[in-house]
């Protein structure tokens, strides 16, 4: 593999790896409420130790602690929708909060899509119980739907997906009949295609994983001490799946793990023979046969990784190891404590997988170790101090060999240091805080400008250096947005608004309120601003790149002015006033004559008396105003709704039949409502007739908020546009009076 394909997969792990540190980060307080709270709730626990005035059902104890264990189980147990949000939060490069909505929705459009399989083949019957042919494990409830147990595996593949998806499809543009589906909104229906088809994929291959994982256990109680490593290192290795519970849970609780009489009683199961002993006053040494499935994880959870972590904290660069450190050590505190291992075991396992299987064949030895010495200390559910206290130091050498296990544990901290140490700095693991600092700190050279531009996404981008340009430079941004037309933007200075350069952007006027400033580019603007937006982000991030790109900006202007074309006094390589080139025009077919009726019941009046400078100038396009009487807004023409403003249902467009474009704009700057007292009655996509209820809006509300109520009716720029006659300074009715020929 070449260098440059090395760096590029070193480059892409790295960021799935620091896309896990968000999830990582709340483990470790999940996994303490967690241990305490399962700890310290349990049945067998309280009972072993006389606890029941303290901790028995009604005390106050118990009630806390039932709370911390529902909060820490809550946690765990959707792991793997937290992964797939964070994944796609994490892996896209910009629009992260689209993408961690369509990873969401994707996550579960994945999930039904498996429900429904097992439905179709009869794994899941009509009363909602499992067919007896299916493996016991093999179903899970996943957010209240019964899926395939897929761990945080399955989480982690629907952010991945939904990211790439993202990635590529955030800014597409569509024909203009769709185009209200362009951009960002293209990415949750894209996602959930894409999903359908992961779910298919899913059922199909899961199963046979599964059956894999079920054909391992009959090995290990075949095969003696190697069947003691082959559960210790499958127990492990199966935790990103979340199919460890599958593997164990019928050795701890089925006659898989072992079957014993414990006075007088036939128990089956490894932990449940070790509580009947635990119960038994006549026993006085523990079943090492049924120890032999649980003991072998304390060395690994309580000396092993939390050696680990301070093997990663000892190779970050010196500079990252405060950040680092608060990461890894309540990572490892946690798995010392409680024996909850997610946060530390996650915090390499996707950065670097080959120490995760050098893990996992450490803890197969640890099982192996804790059987040929004979130490049986049992477990509630992990093995951290907590439960080596309660179950191991608590109930004496005799029973349980507990001081053996004394030198394995410094053992395994020497051996976990020494190892992870040794191979993170031999093979350059992408640990945490080992992460490349990036380009070395140079002057940029124009070559060196224009090479970074190819690859650094976004600063390539010549119409949004222009709108940059023409704002005032890097500095004077504060603030992004957009409505339905417009990019809207708050600056430091409006004052240093150049609307010449605006204008070659393909800006069709400018709007200045204070330091606020609206710049008009018609129904196309969210993918304008979603460009915009990250190549200001890109800029933000690398001071050398936004130094590069002004110099880069200045020469470009100088050029034009010594070429005697002064920016924005030029005619914009041919194009006109409404963004169409000559030769566009030529091109262009007339369209058929028609009208345009009333969209609302109301005062008809010209486009100059609208109470906005953009719309009254004419900007996009001719048209008129309506002072309406009430909030019902009807379509003045047939055909299909293209735009309909997302949240706030203030703007409507439609893509006429004979193909023009209109675009319905209720009421100035009633965008800040955020849609309150606006109600859409249709979607965008959706055939319409001419009178057809387009939106209702309570035109009392929003004039009580200060905001103008008036209704634009825009016939958008388009070539070989006819000559439109306008019927104005007349009342009329909606859906019914003609206020346009043409």
């Amino acid at each position: 593999m070449s260098k440059k394909k090395e760096s590029g997969v070193f480059a892409v792990v790295q960021k799935i790896g620091r896309s896990f540190f968000l999830p990582v980060s709340i483990l470790p307080i999940a996994g303490l409420l967690l241990g305490l709270g399962a700890s310290f709730t349990n049945a067998k626990t309280i009972e072993a130790y006389h606890l029941q005035g303290i901790l028995g059902d009604g005390t106050v104890l118990n009630g806390l602690l039932t709370i911390m264990s529902q909060v820490g189980n809550t946690i765990f147990g959707n792991l793997p929708l937290i992964f797939a949000l964070a994944v796609a939060l994490g892996m896209a490069k910009n629009e992260k909060a689209v993408a961690v909505l369509s990873a969401g929705v994707s996550f579960f459009v994945m999930n039904a899509t498996i429900n429904a399989m097992l439905k179709l083949t009869g794994q899941i019957l009509a009363d909602g119980s499992y067919a007896s042919t299916v493996l016991n494990g093999a179903i899970t409830n996943v957010c209240g739907i019964d899926s395939l147990q897929m761990g945080v595996f399955g989480g982690i593949v629907v952010g991945l997906v939904t990211a790439a998806l993202h990635n590529r499809f955030y800014k597409q543009k569509l024909p203009a009949a769709l185009s209200f589906f362009a951009g960002v909104r293209f990415v949750p229906i894209v996602c959930v295609l894409a999903h359908i088809a992961v779910g298919f994929a899913a059922f199909e291959v899961w199963p046979v994983i599964q059956q894999g994982i079920f054909a391992v256990g009959k090995v290990v109680m075949e095969s003696g001490y190697f069947g003691t490593f082959l559960f210790g290192f499958m127990e492990r290795a199966l935790i990103p799946f979340g199919l460890h519970h599958v593997f164990y849970i019928p050795f701890w609780q089925t006659g898989l793990g072992g079957t014993a009489i414990v006075d007088g009683v036939a128990v089956a199961g490894a932990q449940n023979i070790f509580f009947a002993e635990l119960a038994s006053p006549n026993v006085t040494r523990f079943s090492v046969d049924a120890c032999r499935f649980m003991t072998g994880k304390y060395a690994v959870m309580m000396a092993g990784l939390p050696a680990a972590a301070y093997a990663m904290y000892a190779t970050a660069k010196p500079e990252n190891k405060k950040v680092v450190g608060g990461l890894l050590v309540s990572a490892a505190l946690t798995s010392f404590l409680t024996g909850i291992t997610e946060p530390i075991e996650f915090t390499f396992l996707f950065i670097a997988p080959a120490l995760f299987l050098v893990h996992c064949v450490f803890a197969g030895f640890s099982f192996v170790l804790m059987h040929l010495l004979n130490i049986c200390i049992g477990t509630t559910f992990s093995c951290g101090l907590i439960d080596f206290t309660l179950y191991g130091i608590l109930q004496g050498q005799a029973k349980t060999n507990w001081l053996m296990i004394l030198p394995v544990y410094l053992g395994y901290a020497v051996l976990y240091y020494v190892v992870f140490r040794t191979v993170i700095l031999k093979f350059n693991l992408p640990t945490p805080g080992r992460e490349e600092n990036g380009e070395e700190i140079r002057l940029y050279s124009k070559e060196d400008f224009k090479n970074k531009a190819a690859f650094g996404g976004g600063i390539s981008d010549p119409v949004s250096a222009l709108i940059l340009q023409g704002l005032g430079g890097l500095e004077n941004v504060q603030d992004i947005d957009c409505c339905a037309t417009r990019l809207r933007l708050t600056l430091a200075d409006s004052g240093l608004v150049r609307e010449d350069i605006l204008k070659q952007t393909g800006s069709k006027g400018v709007v200045k309120k204070g330091n606020g400033i609206q710049v008009i580019y018609g129904p196309q603007v969210t993918i304008i601003k979603s460009d915009f937006e990250e190549y200001v982000q890109y800029l933000m991030s690398d001071p050398e790149a936004a130094k590069a790109a002004k110099l880069e900006m200045e020469h470009a202007m100088a050029q034009t002015a010594a070429a005697g074309n002064p920016a924005g006094t030029g005619d914009g390589a041919g194009e006109e006033k409404n963004g169409m080139s000559s030769r566009d025009k030529a091109d262009a077919q007339p369209f058929p004559s028609g009208r345009l009726l009333a969209a609302a019941s109301g005062r008809v009046l010209p486009m100059s008396q609208a109470r906005d400078e953009a719309f009254a100038s004419c900007v996009m396009g001719g048209g008129l105003v309506i002072r309406p009487e009430d909030g019902r807004v009807v379509a003045p023409a047939d055909g299909q709704i293209t735009v309909l403003m997302e949240g706030t249902n203030h703007a409507v467009g439609i893509h006429m039949d004979n193909g023009m474009e209109l675009l319905l704009h209720i009421g100035i700057d009633t965008v800040k409502l955020n849609g309150e007292g606006f109600k859409a009655a249709v979607m965008p996509g959706q055939n319409v007739k001419a009178g057809d209820l387009l939106v209702e809006f309570d035109k009392k509300l929003v004039e009580e908020r200060g905001y103008c109520a008036d209704i634009m009716v825009i016939v958008l720029d388009a070539p070989q546009l006819p000559v439109i006659r306008y019927a104005v300074d007349m009342d009329a009715l909606a859906g019914e009076t003609a206020v346009a020929e043409w």
